[in-house]
């Protein structure tokens, strides 16, 4: 009986499962070319209208900084430096991420399960995403540093919280995406509940899932930096761009490539998180 339900579940075509992920790495021409356009009218947009360095400073000069030693020249460079307090950021919003995609997906479960659920837990999920991630993360991290809770902990919460969201809803709408039809198919070979989950609406939820992620990643990145500003913390991005910003007189650039290392690390996450994406799906089809 598992068997002709795997098969009957996997001859069932959805909308979802009928479109292809988008190949990994496609598209990186465009993107090239793109960042070239960017660092010509950079260049010639600071040329054009005279901007001193204090405002704009010159690409080259903003990445010749990574390889300036810091601690007065007695110290890593800073390219070492970043990249430390990068594995810090990048681990809180892992586990962030961790824990906002296992909330999120047990949320969508949850309300498919139950329309009454839904309706009276639906609209307190849309109305905590409405609350500024500024005022949230302060309260969070400390009170929780007050609880004893690891400086990690605390800021992977702050995390979770702009995770939770997409995933929720992301997976919500791909556990109802699968046709009416193929849920009278399983209904006919007499299949339970947790049969019909497994085989037919989590894999047809597999797209949306992953496209939720996508955002998630990115966010949790976000909410990683935002809770370290708060916190005291020693290490991590948000502590860079906030020394950067105090030292922005006297070496603007370090902003500008702490900014940029930020933006790698959102990268970075989406780019494991579609890399996955393409694995698993690509794994499905061929069974």
């Amino acid at each position: 009986m598992s068997d002709d339900l795997t098969i009957a579940a996997q001859n069932i075509q959805t909308p979802a499962q009928s479109s292809r992920p988008l190949a990994f790495g496609r598209g990186w021409l465009p993107t090239l070319l793109l960042l070239v356009v960017f660092a010509i009218a950079w260049e010639g947009f600071k040329t054009l209208f005279n901007i001193p360095d204090q405002k704009l400073p010159h690409l080259f000069t903003i990445f010749s900084e990574f390889g300036v030693r810091t601690q007065g020249g007695n110290g890593p460079t800073l390219a070492v430096t970043m990249l430390k307090n990068a594995a810090v950021t990048f681990g809180e919003a892992l586990l962030g991420f961790t824990l906002g995609g296992l909330l999120g997906c047990a949320l969508a479960v949850l309300f498919a399960s139950s329309r009454l659920l839904e309706r009276g837990l639906l609209p307190f999920v849309v109305g905590s995403q409405t609350v500024p991630i500024l005022a949230i993360a302060p309260m969070v991290v400390v009170g929780l540093g007050r609880l004893g809770a690891p400086d990690l902990i605390s800021k992977a919460v702050v995390a979770a919280y702009l995770t939770f969201f997409p995933v929720t809803i992301g997976m919500l709408r791909g556990l109802r995406s699968v046709p009416p039809d193929a849920l009278a198919l399983m209904r006919s070979y007499a299949a339970t509940g947790g049969q019909t989950f497994w085989k037919l609406r989590l894999p047809a939820a597999l797209p949306y899932l992953f496209t939720s992620f996508k955002v998630a990643a990115t966010a949790s990145v976000i909410g990683a930096i935002v809770a370290e500003l708060p916190a005291g913390s020693k290490s991590g991005i948000g502590v860079t761009i906030i020394n950067a910003a105090q030292y922005y007189n006297s070496r603007p650039p370090v902003l500008y490539a702490a900014v940029l290392v930020a933006g790698l690390i959102g990268l970075v996450f989406y780019g494991a998180v579609a890399l996955a994406e393409r694995l698993i799906i690509r794994e499905r089809k061929a069974e």
